[in-house]
């Protein structure tokens, strides 16, 4: 793999971020909608991106917008444009002058926050209020509203709520029902489905030609167990993903009995990572809720009313120990305390 990678917020390690990716793999319902409606005149103001991470929300807005601000420079009933188009080389480098990406960045510190700030959001308001520099459509995408706190979430709907015209929001959101209802009404919902496995498989040999060292033998082991997500089947690629991820399921499907020793051992493994088994981990144990709040798996001690806060622990704890390097055997601890609190009676 490549030394070092910029730090950003939707990029995996040293892969090609989203708005590097040229061709999006999989999501062809999505692709025909915004292709329909486009020739139709009828592009909604905004499209609210939502599904499981990794699975290529971020990668479908970026092309979304290449095509919208490419003027739908694109073959007949697709929206791929030519990566050597000026609009597909101005998105992928953040300079194209009418698109506005609200997501983390580094702070003075070099650190990723947690959150994107609120006067980040707030850039919003000017961006939408001057008229488009290139005369077309303007183009906002936010990675991702989840990202986003509550004094963010409204500076972002008061333009929500009267878009100016060809303006549109390409919005990303990991779990858009737990988004402010008065955002969600104002969209259109676009839910994705995750990948296939084949489709895992293509997109970890597309990007093997960027990260030569991926073990592509590897590569059917990690799409199976990767849920659909390509950014899991990273994760599992990553040193010693696969075997954290083995090791946690184990713990998981003895949550209730689990020793202090055998977290212990967990967290040692997790200690000096640099993302791909701290991400398998965590990886792991949201799959383990899914399945529990969806109903593809049942565990009678489970109470399923505290499945939804469980889960946002769990997130905020992963991305407070990545953002401030906390220590990997506290974090494996607290979030194994959280789950335990959803067997509770």
């Amino acid at each position: 793999m490549k030394d070092a990678a910029p730090l950003e917020g939707d990029r995996f390690g040293t892969a090609p971020a989203p708005r590097e990716t040229a061709h999006l793999i999989g999501h062809e319902e999505a692709q025909a909608m915004v292709r329909t409606a486009w020739d139709a005149g009828r592009l909604p103001h905004a499209l609210l991106l939502g599904g499981a991470e990794g699975i290529g929300k971020a990668t479908l807005a970026y092309t979304i917008a290449r095509f919208v601000l490419s003027g739908g420079a694109a073959p007949a009933h697709a929206i791929d444009v030519d990566p050597g188009h000026p609009a597909a080389r101005q998105v992928a480098a953040l300079s194209h002058p009418d698109l506005l990406v609200l997501r983390r960045t580094p702070n003075d510190a070099g650190k990723l926050p947690s959150m994107i700030p609120a006067e980040t959001v707030r850039r919003v308001r000017s961006f939408f209020g001057s008229t488009a520099a290139l005369g077309g459509w303007r183009v906002c995408i936010v990675d991702t509203l989840d990202e986003m706190n509550a004094q963010g979430a409204n500076a972002l709907l008061k333009t929500l709520e009267e878009p100016p015209t060809r303006s549109l929001f390409l919005l990303v959101s990991h779990a858009p029902g737990r988004l402010l209802p008065t955002i969600r009404s104002r969209c259109r919902m676009v839910p994705l489905r995750a990948l296939t496995v084949a489709q895992v498989v293509e997109a970890l040999e597309t990007l093997s030609v960027n990260l030569p060292a991926l073990d592509r033998s590897r590569f059917p082991e990690a799409a199976e167990a990767s849920g659909g997500s390509v950014r899991e089947a990273l994760a599992l690629l990553e040193g010693d993903g696969l075997a954290v991820r083995n090791a946690t399921k184990v713990l998981l499907d003895a949550l209730s009995e689990v020793e202090p020793k055998a977290l212990h051992a967990l967290g040692e493994r997790l200690q000096g990572d640099r993302g791909g088994a701290l991400a398998s981990f965590v990886g792991t144990v949201e799959g383990w809720i899914s399945d529990h709040a969806t109903g593809r798996r049942q565990t009678a001690s489970v109470r399923l009313a505290r499945l939804p806060e469980v889960w946002e622990k769990v997130r905020r704890a992963a991305v407070d120990a990545e953002v401030y390097n906390l220590d990997r055997k506290t974090l494996v601890f607290r979030i194994f305390a959280s789950l335990n609190e959803a067997l509770r009676p």
